[in-house]
């Protein structure tokens, strides 16, 4: 059986920080922003990936959770422990001058780790981690 990944999702609480930092400083392309109300649902991939997405979407919209839960999740998107999103670059060195030099929240620089990858760290708006590796 072969598969794709199609599309993940990770939450956001600022749409328009949301894309701006999606589009604007990690260069992804805007394939769709659904508007609802006050909520977004804003769908971004990597240029040349046509076929992989990543939905951003409010926490408010999440179905079945209570307002506590609610609350609970957008604490721990804040703190970086809620949801995590791995890319790859070809020279993360590089990649990670130019996101430092656009004012996002440095969470570990360029490290050689003990499993035999090079990575850094970012968080994106909401607080989410956005870790980035070098691809081999």
């Amino acid at each position: 059986m072969e598969m794709t990944i199609h599309a993940s999702f990770l939450p956001h609480t600022d749409p328009e920080a949301t894309l701006t930092f999606y589009r604007d400083v990690l260069g992804f392309e805007v394939r769709n922003n659904v508007k609802y109300g006050d909520l977004a649902w804003i769908t971004v991939g990597p240029p040349g990936q046509p076929d992989t997405s990543l939905v951003l979407q409010p926490v408010a919209a999440f179905p079945g959770i209570t307002d506590d839960e609610r609350r609970m999740i957008t604490e721990m998107m804040a703190k970086g422990t809620y949801a995590a999103l791995n890319l790859a670059t070809k020279d993360v060195d590089a990649t990670f001058n130019r996101l430092q030099a656009s004012d996002v929240e440095v969470v570990q620089e360029p490290t050689d780790q003990p499993y035999g990858l090079r990575d850094c760290s970012f968080r994106d708006p909401a607080g989410n981690l956005i870790r980035i590796q070098q691809a081999s």
